[in-house]
């Protein structure tokens, strides 16, 4: 039998090679577009609010029901649930086709689906045959019809044969002197088809990483061997020569400067290639916030100076923008928010946002609502493509139980992005405020200069499996009315671990530190002393509710603190998970941590994972709770705790 027609009922001839659109295949599912019809219902987050099946049925010509079983007898758990995924006849078993045309042309992409999750797993003996109504697919005519009771029944069956490894492995041309092990191809290791594109991708990837941006494969020969149930790789490789950088080209700019959107991507003509660069370029002008999409394309042929030419092709997104937003706690009250902002003022990137909030609403008298206002400039570029100029005003208005606080603060600062990882800034910071707390009522002029270095390896802002953050914040301030200076200093971190392959359960820890040195408590402003207890730090206990208290049981702050919590973040669902956490923590009138007076806080949260990140709901106790302190502490919002 021909190749091509072996391969179509999901097997290989033996030592026959493999074709490279299955291989491909393999790492990609079929997709389907349908015509837009009007909105007659509406889902969110999987839960249909109005309308049904029927209303978005509606406009599909001929429908035509299926129902489909999916049997694999020799399939392991893992391979059974792949293939189920990899079948768009199951997943889409509640939509009708369009006819009994729409219904053959979707099994028989149904059948190249699952034929490459079949060889993603190394199946290369596999085979998959699917009948409708019992006839097999291969013995229906292009023009058959369907005329049975509906749903039609469709049947799939699946022998996966054994699991084959990697047999002989050679790399040729400019590739012979690299160790195949060194991108994953290893005698008797993974013969997944995915492996062997990966190592295809790392093997070029390693070339251009020396400045060769013509690195290619040339040939493949891919041979499975039946009767060893191995798969024989040869890999032919040209490197091309090392180039710099040429021309970089701009496509598709409409509103932002075609010219800084060059400059942004940071590659400097004559400049030795690098595929890193490359990364760092498109990551920085997707940074900028104005691009929905930055694609670089590398030129197929070095220029006339033995220079690699880019192309640089965006898509913008709409300049302005505006949203709202809330949290709740039983011991914080109601809070709501609201933003507007534009991300292209003058045409190059530069970021211009106002936004309000208002919070304590239902735990606080109505006189005594926090409230805060704040207008916020960007101007990227400023000391080269990795810096940002950075400016505000912002007002504040607040109660909370350790003082009552008025006061407007400006500054200005540049930020500097070391590299991917690293972010280093200054600023210099005049804030005039007006303050009540158990001292008396207190005016303070405060000129600061504020140095912050950020070190993030998460693999994840939003939901982080693996990785480390690190912060180190020092602020040297001078109290100008009332002749003060002191230091504030302050260092964080946190760290994420995978505890198993599929990062069903992640163990995540933060700790932080705190001190204020150079003078007394009482001549340090109430709002930047140090605080402990709330949602964001020690849950079970109430906002700022850890620490000294005056004698009327209210938080009077301190010169240090320490907090720490580990989480354990499950997985129920691929949307649901389940974190149980303990947090700690401590605040101190020295200007060192007194450990001797940690409060402990327990509990268990919710989270619903969103593109927008996880939604979160967390309930805690204090577990040595103190006179004053709550039962019990609720908390939602929007993001992990840490």
């Amino acid at each position: 039998m021909p190749a091509h027609e072996k391969q179509m009922s999901g097997g290989i001839a033996p030592g026959r090679g493999l074709p490279r659109a299955l291989l491909l295949a393999a790492l990609c599912s079929a997709v389907f577009i349908a015509e837009s019809r009007p909105a007659t219902a509406f889902e969110i987050f999987g839960i249909k609010l109005w309308g049904s099946a029927s209303d978005e049925d509606a406009d599909i010509v001929h429908p035509l029901r299926y129902s489909v079983t999916i049997e694999a007898p020799d399939a392991d758990k893992d391979l059974v649930k792949n293939l189920e995924n990899a079948s768009t006849l199951k997943a889409d078993e509640e939509r009708p086709v369009s006819g009994s045309l729409g219904l053959l042309a979707k099994a028989r992409a149904d059948r190249e689906g699952l034929v490459a999750a079949l060889y993603a797993d190394a199946r290369y003996e596999g085979v998959v045959t699917i009948t409708i109504e019992g006839k097999p697919l291969d013995d229906l005519p292009p023009d058959a019809e369907f005329k049975g009771p509906q749903p039609i029944p469709v049947a799939i069956s699946i022998a996966a044969g054994p699991k084959f490894t990697l047999g002989n492995i050679r790399l040729e041309g400019d590739a012979a002197g690299l160790a195949s092990a060194d991108f994953g191809l290893i005698a008797g290791g993974d013969a997944g088809s995915g492996a062997v594109l990966k190592a295809e991708a790392l093997i070029v990837r390693a070339l251009k990483q020396e400045g060769r941006p013509l690195a290619t494969i040339t040939d493949r020969q891919i041979v499975a061997e039946h009767a060893t149930s191995t798969l024989d790789v040869t890999l032919t490789v040209a490197a091309g020569p090392v180039a710099g950088y040429g021309d970089t080209t701009v496509e598709g700019t409409e509103k932002v400067d075609r010219d800084f959107t060059e400059y942004m991507t940071g590659l400097k003509r004559g400049r030795q290639y690098s595929p890193d660069e490359i990364d760092d370029a498109r990551d920085r002008l997707l940074g900028l916030e104005v691009f929905n999409s930055v694609t670089m394309k590398e030129g197929e042929s070095l220029d006339a100076e033995s220079n690699i030419p880019i192309n640089v092709q965006v898509s913008e997104r709409k300049p302005r923008y505006f949203g709202l937003g809330g949290t709740v706690s039983n011991t914080e009250g109601l809070g709501l928010e609201g933003y507007w902002g534009h991300r292209n003022l003058f045409g190059r990137a530069e970021k211009l946002r106002i936004e309000g909030a208002i919070s304590g609403i239902g735990s606080n008298d109505l006189g005594e609502l926090n409230y805060n206002a704040g207008i916020m400039f960007e101007k990227p570029g400023v000391l080269g493509p990795s810096s940002k100029f950075f400016t505000g005003v912002k007002t504040v208005f607040e109660h909370p139980d350790a003082y009552d606080h008025f006061s407007v603060k400006g500054n200005m600062g540049v930020s500097y992005d070391l590299d991917k990882k690293q972010r280093v800034s200054a600023e210099f910071a005049l804030d005039y405020s007006r303050i009540t707390d158990t001292f008396g009522k207190h005016t303070y002029l405060i000129a600061s200069v504020p140095l912050q270095y950020v070190y993030d390896g998460r693999d994840n802002r939003l939901n982080p499996t693996s990785g480390f953050r690190v912060l180190a914040y020092a602020e040297p301030s001078y109290d100008i009315l009332n002749g003060a200076t002191f230091l504030k200093l302050k260092g964080e971190g946190s760290a994420y671990q995978s505890l198993d392959t599929a990062s069903k359960f992640v163990l995540a820890e933060r700790a932080t530190i705190g001190s204020i040195v150079g003078t007394g408590l009482q001549n340090v402003p109430a709002d930047r002393r140090f605080y402990s207890g709330g949602g964001g730090s020690v849950r079970g206990y109430a906002y700022q509710g850890i620490g000294p208290k005056d004698i009327d049981g209210q938080p009077i702050g301190g010169l240090s603190f320490f907090e720490t919590s580990v989480e354990m973040r499950i997985a129920v669902t691929d949307t649901i998970g389940i974190v149980p956490f303990v947090d700690a923590g401590t605040v101190s009138t020295k200007s060192f941590p007194d450990f001797s007076d940690m409060k402990v806080g327990a509990g268990v949260g919710v989270r619903y994972l969103t593109p927008f990140g996880p939604l979160r709901v967390d309930a805690a106790v204090p577990l040595n709770r103190g006179p004053g302190d709550p039962h019990f502490g609720i908390y939602a919002g929007i993001g992990q705790a840490f």
